[in-house]
């Protein structure tokens, strides 16, 4: 393999981001252990010793299994790249497939080849994770007959949407000259509205049973919070989220007439009424403060410039020498530029991490201060004290591991940012979450 400047700036973005990574898991789980033995001060009275051990040992267990990942995922990405495994699998399908079936199968199956050898290689890890880790915490309820239906689900919708698009992009690239990348990055931004509309009514129900919301005092609650918010839904909706997992959520989904409210039937089975409608009025907060158009609008201006990033590397040849590939000038290599670059960019974006956390956190305060408006904050407390509770949350996360990954504000951040509730005698001074006695 030929050494460029490109090898060693991705050796090193590799290598870098490796680093930190096991710095920051580490100082996760050091941080979590050391607090295991107590219940921090300011959640003594609401939660009980443990419930706050268990919340620590399933974030060890968790960042244990995460360690192992980490490293498995950047032998397996430099096993794609320095080491030929991305020129060995695109050399043997090339020679295999072009001469007969033309340059669009060929590139096509190697798309195909990728994603089938990286999903037989993250499996055991998403198998242990599911039977073992979540099963050993109580939050498993999926059969592996179940698993590995949902499993081929995926393969199936995956094959049926991707291979298309592929196609699309792999053509456009082919037939638009040195613009490519503006008409693929036209192309992939529609899909993505499409599919926002096609997601929650045709892909979803592939996956889980929706049925209307058939409380009728929670749903005129509900309809009454929308109502008062200016937010305009399809319906409402209860998810069977209990056959898969113990963790709950609500979420709305779609684009346009096609939006939809959605409860996970174990949030409905854990928070009273009045937190039920806490909760919908914190995601009503993002829809009001518009941080769902910002994401989006962030999204795609980010892959604009991607793209353009590729249209200009995918005419270097030291773009493919230095990651370890070899590209056939005789053939076309679209497919291969587009996986050799999706597999060198992540170690760079990863140096992003904290800045988009750090939006995310400030969204999230954001929708809790609406939310504390239009309904109840000692409600919207005590709902995100269960919720922590249910899925095991710790709350003595490390802060710098909080400030590089957490899209949440912690619990003892979040509760203590809450504005205080109105009653019927006045403001009531401090934050509007249980105190301990």
């Amino acid at each position: 393999m030929q050494v460029t400047a490109v090898t060693l700036a991705f050796a090193a973005a590799l290598l870098l981001s490796l680093a930190v990574k096991l710095w920051l898991s580490t100082r996760q789980m050091r941080h979590v252990a050391q607090h295991r033995a107590s219940v921090p001060a300011a959640f003594s009275a609401t939660v009980t010793l443990a419930s706050h051990q268990k919340a620590a040992d399933y974030t060890l267990a968790k960042g244990r299994l995460g360690l192992i990942a980490t490293a498995l995922g950047s032998a397996v990405l430099l096993g794609w790249t320095l080491l030929g495994g991305l020129d060995a699998l695109n050399t043997a399908l090339r020679d295999a497939l072009l001469p007969a079936w033309g340059p669009m199968a060929y590139q096509l199956a190697l798309l195909a080849g990728f994603s089938l050898v990286s999903g037989l290689i993250d499996l055991p890890l998403e198998w242990f994770a599911t039977f073992r880790l979540e099963q050993r915490f109580g939050f498993n309820r999926m059969t592996p007959a179940m698993w590995l239906l949902d499993m081929a689900k995926g393969v199936a919708v995956g094959t049926l949407i991707g291979l298309p698009l592929a196609a699309l992009i792999l053509w456009i690239m082919a037939a638009s000259g040195g613009l490519w990348w503006l008409w693929a990055w036209a192309a992939w931004v529609a899909f993505n509205l499409v599919l926002l509309v096609l997601y929650p009514t045709v892909i979803a129900p592939l996956f889980n049973k929706f049925e209307p919301l058939a409380d009728e005092s929670l749903k005129a609650r509900v309809q009454a919070l929308m109502q008062r918010c200016g937010f305009a839904a399809q319906g409402l909706f209860v998810m069977d989220g209990s056959k898969r997992s113990a963790h709950a959520n609500a979420y709305f989904t779609g684009l346009g007439a096609a939006k939809r409210v959605v409860f996970f039937d174990t949030l409905l089975q854990r928070l009273s009424p009045g937190e039920v409608e806490a909760v919908l009025a914190h995601e009503l907060g993002h829809f009001k403060h518009k941080h769902v158009l910002q994401r989006m609008v962030g999204i795609f201006a980010m892959s604009l410039a991607g793209l353009a990033l590729l249209g200009w590397l995918a005419g270097q040849s030291g773009f493919y020498a230095g990651l370890g590939v070899r590209p056939n000038l005789a053939a076309p290599n679209d497919a291969l530029a587009l996986l050799l670059f999706m597999l060198a960019l992540p170690p760079f974006t990863f140096f992003v991490s904290p800045l988009m956390a750090l939006v995310s956190r400030r969204h999230e305060f954001q929708a809790d201060a609406y939310a504390c408006a239009q309904s109840d904050g000692s409600d919207l407390a005590s709902a995100l004290l269960k919720l922590h509770e249910d899925n095991a949350a710790t709350l003595t996360p490390d802060p710098v591991y909080v400030r590089f990954y957490y899209s949440h504000p912690p619990a003892s951040e979040r509760l203590a940012a809450l504005p205080a509730p109105r009653l019927a005698g006045g403001l009531v001074d401090g934050p509007a979450w249980p105190q301990p006695a």
